[in-house]
Parts: structure tokens; sequence; C-alpha cells
């Protein structure tokens, strides 16, 4: 088939946004044909401008006219990408979901579990492909990861750490230059966790992705520095996985003195791999009694599911807008299979499912916190 056609809600000025728009178009599976980034209209029409629309009728004052009208034209989209604040991930999903429209949306999937599971049933209803960005899912060496402990070659899992400090609310806080630092700490817009909800699940996603394991029980202490701040700026959460694996996540965003040091160690009973965001382009794997050996990106040695979602040679680095590449690629494989009817291959990105888990998990450790850090079950599905 020809290559798919995507549209934007939001993007117009935000970070995040033209990194979905790079991702997408970065393996020539899809073309950018329509959007509504912005609701100031001249902004909207000028990254249209900027984007190459070249039909102005498909750029929309709303996201709601341009579900409606793209669903009603033959050469409507394919897919649509969310990129706007977390408060409007719901009502957008549901919108294009509802005109038979697939859906890749920007973390969280919505506010709530409640939210989330609503959406998850319209896609199976709708028989809808919907993707979740946990951006870091799309590195080469997590699948590496999922690919060994599948094997067998470490063994049983027996223990999982997983870490992600930062510093940038409380670098924001003092500068006063963020304005994510604004509405990020605004419970209508964000939900009712700021730092867990944000990343935390970047975390707990991360896992499952390594090692196919959920949280199913959590100890969770939520603190928020400055005190006078109204979401929690620090989270440290004791998990217990499938199977009764422990475990522990931390995560924070007035470390200071840490930038985006996302770090994920899975222990086994034959050894233990590592991965950090710092050098995201290495494994560091372990075998019980050996010295670590360092794994590195399009290697020979890598299982093929890993080396696939390498585009550079080895010894040439791979990062952020690569990753977020992969989970588009498996996105539009997906989809591009499903209407033709072909093999998707071992192509995989984060789902509607692993979205609600995500939430989910926040929501167990919101009660944990909330009830002097008890355990609390994690509502994910698995009964």
């Amino acid at each position: 088939m020809n290559k798919l056609t995507f549209g934007m809600v939001g993007g117009g000025g935000g970070f995040i946004g033209d990194v979905h728009r790079h991702a997408a178009l970065m393996d020539d599976l899809a073309i950018l044909k329509a959007g509504c980034f912005s609701r100031n209209i001249e902004k909207n029409r000028a990254f249209a401008q900027r984007w190459n629309i070249d039909e102005p009728e498909r750029v929309y004052a709303s996201y709601a006219e341009m579900a409606e009208r793209e669903a009603a034209r033959a050469d409507g989209i394919d897919f649509v990408s969310i990129t706007t604040p977390n408060d409007t991930h719901y009502p957008i999903a549901k919108c294009f979901l509802e005109r038979g429209i697939h859906v890749m949306c920007d973390k969280p999937l919505a506010l709530n579990a409640a939210q989330g599971r609503e959406l998850a049933a319209l896609a199976k209803e709708k028989r809808l492909l919907f993707g979740v960005t946990y951006t870091y899912t799309g590195y080469a060496m997590i699948r590496q990861a999922r690919e060994m402990i599948d094997a067998g070659e470490l063994g049983k899992i027996t223990c999982i750490h997983g870490e992600y400090p930062q510093e940038w609310l409380a670098v924001s806080l003092v500068s006063g230059s963020s304005e994510q630092a604004t509405w990020r700490q605004e419970p209508a817009r964000s939900g009712a966790s700021g730092c867990c909800a944000d990343i935390g699940t970047h975390v707990e996603c991360l896992i499952a992705k390594m090692t196919g394991l959920h949280p199913r029980r959590v100890i969770a202490r939520f603190d928020s520095i400055p005190a006078n701040i109204p979401l929690e700026t620090n989270a440290q959460v004791m998990v217990e996985f499938d199977g009764g694996v422990p475990g522990m996540i931390w995560t924070s965003q007035i470390a200071i003195g840490h930038e985006t040091e996302l770090t994920v160690r899975i222990f086994c009973e034959k050894g233990s791999v590592e991965w950090s965001h710092l050098k995201p382009w290495e494994l560091r794997v372990t075998r019980i009694n050996q010295p670590p050996q360092i794994y590195t990106t399009n290697r020979d040695y890598l299982y093929p599911a890993a080396r696939e979602l390498c585009r550079l040679p080895s010894g040439h680095i791979e990062g952020f807008y690569e990753a977020f590449g992969n989970l588009y690629r498996g996105f539009c494989v997906n989809l591009i299979a499903r209407k033709t009817g072909g093999d998707p291959g071992s192509f995989r990105y984060p789902t509607v499912e692993d979205g609600v888990k995500g939430i989910a998990f926040v929501d167990a450790c919101l009660e944990s916190n909330a009830h002097n850090n008890v355990w609390v079950t994690v509502d994910n599905g698995n009964g």
C-alpha cells in the first residue's frame, strides 16, 4: 500500500509535539496531511505552513472538527497523533476512536484508570490500533534485554530496581523559566499525581517491556518538596511484581545534580542486566561469577529483534529521537499489516493496555500513600 497518512492535535510550539512529528516521519512510513496544531489560529496556520500541509482546508480550528471531517473524507487520515497536555488526552482520543481513526497518544493515556479502560474498550470494539508513547521502551537495548530474559539466558528473575531522578522541577521553581512547571503542578490538568504519573509510569512500562512483569502490589510514599507545592515531586515505591518478584521504583523531579538519569536493573538467578539512559546504546550484562560484559547496538551478537531497531552502524550513537521513532515504526508497521493483511514481524509498540496498567499503578500508589503507606493491590486486569 501507499504510505500511511496522519494528522496531529497539538504540537504547535511544544517540545514533545515536534518529537512526535519527527518520529512519525523518520522511517518514511507516514505523511503529515492534517492538523489542529494550536488553539491560536495564527499559530495554527503558521505551523501548518512550516510543516508543509498543502491543503489549507485540512488545518482545523478544533480537534472535534478535525475528527469529524477527516472521517468523512475518502482520503482521510489513517491515524492521529495526540501531543497535548495530560487533561486533554482522554476526550481527544475518544473523539477520534468514535469516528474510526487509529490513535497514537502521548502518555499518560488519561487522568484516571476509568477513563483509560473506557478508551481501551472503545479501541477494541472499533478494532482500532491505539499506541501510547512510552519513549524509553523504543531503545534497541531494551528489546535485547527482553529477548535474553525470554530465552532464559539469565534464569528466573529475582529482584527488580528502577529509578528516574531529575532536577528539572527544582531548577524551574528557582528560575521561573518553565511553563511545564506550572501546568504539571495543577491537579486539574495533570491529575492527582505529579512525579509518579509523569515519570514513574515510564519506569513501570520500561520494566514491563524488559521483563514481561507488571506490578501486583505496591507500598508508596509521596513527598511534595517544597512543602507548599500541590503534587508530589518525589516518590518511593516498594513493588511486588507478577510471581511475587520484589522490586523498588524511585522517581524524583527535585534530585539536584541529575538530569534524565533513568536506570533499570534486573537481577536473575544466573546473572543480571542493567540499562541506563545516560548510555542508552549499552546494555551491561553480568553472568554469575563472570566479569561484566557491555553489549552495544547493532552488533552481530544481538538478537534480530533488537538489531532491527537500529538504524546506524555499530559505534554510532542513536538517541531519544530514534527511540521515539521506533515506537512509531512499530505502530505504523502493525497498522500497515492490519490494512494489507501482511505480517508485522516482531515490531512492537506500547499499547492502550500498557497505558491502562500505568494509570492503575499510579492509582494504587496514590491509595497507598493516602493510607499511611500500606500495601495496595494494583487493579491491572489480571484478576
